[in-house]
């Protein structure tokens, strides 16, 4: 490593051209440079920020003029935040350290017989730490996803099946009796013994529904058969429901009810 750089350094540039002076009617704010300060993650974040910010040779640092920047920040806060100047403080008396060495004769190591330079350490901790915090930028640019957070998926098994509004007992007792009303219209007065099988009845209607969708209630009566026969024909429609062979909808309240064989998945 060579010796420090003697070149005075800029303290700004405006329009590419160095600013040596700060102008006479700067304003400052009194509490700028501690909200700067806060700003940084501890001393190295902040020596590293001078360097890189002037363009000095991490290899070669100019430690007469880091040091006096680096000063010159800490000296604004710590009249207003010893807690936070400590830790800088610290780092500072490093620096004056390092100034001061490098101001002594020359001295060789006593292993090697190079020549020491008193920077040395001060270069592998301001480097090493570089390195994590290039890292750690990295590591926050990656997406959350699959960094903080995996997704979850899961298979669900479903089965559809059309749901139906059930029958009021209401609207199958209204449409019973329009039934029998029918009957009575076509009843004709004969005297005489019919034996009459609800069992008979129950296939009838299971042929009825075969291969239609849906049958209307009425359509499963004939009034002219009687009021015998549509007593035994509702018996067993009932007795199919209730075995649930077949099934009795109706879309809304007073729509039309509808009779169709039970659905029976495959």
């Amino acid at each position: 490593m060579g010796g420090s750089n003697n070149a005075v350094t800029p303290l700004a540039r405006l329009y590419g051209q160095p600013m040596h002076d700060l102008p006479q009617d700067l304003y400052i704010p009194p509490d700028a440079l501690e909200v700067f300060l806060e700003t940084f993650e501890g001393p190295l974040d902040l020596l590293l920020y001078l360097i890189r910010k002037q363009n000095f040779d991490i290899l070669d640092i100019p430690m007469a003029e880091v040091t006096r920047q680096y000063l010159a920040y800490v000296d604004e806060i710590r009249v207003r935040n010893l807690e936070l100047a400590a830790e800088y403080l610290l780092m500072a008396a490093m620096l004056i350290e390092i100034k001061s060495r490098m101001l002594l004769p020359v001295r060789k190591s006593d292993d090697s017989g190079e020549v020491e330079d008193p920077r040395a350490e001060l270069v592998r901790r301001l480097l090493e730490y570089e390195r994590m915090k290039l890292a750690a930028h990295q590591l926050d640019a990656l997406p959350q996803l699959g960094r903080e957070f995996w997704p979850v998926q899961t298979a669900l098994e479903e089965t559809f099946k059309v749901a139906l509004p059930d029958v009021a007992p209401d609207d199958l007792r209204l449409a019973w009796l329009d039934v029998i009303r029918r009957a009575k219209l076509t009843a004709h007065h004969r005297i005489g013994r019919a034996e009459l099988s609800v069992r008979e009845h129950m296939s009838l209607v299971l042929r009825r529904l075969s291969g239609e969708r849906f049958v209307e209630f009425q359509d499963l009566f004939d009034p002219s058969a009687g009021i015998a026969v549509a007593v035994v024909h509702f018996l067993a429609l009932l007795e199919l429901a209730k075995e649930s062979l077949v099934d009795i909808t109706q879309a809304e309240a007073y729509a039309p009810i509808y009779v169709r064989l039970a659905y029976t998945p495959n």
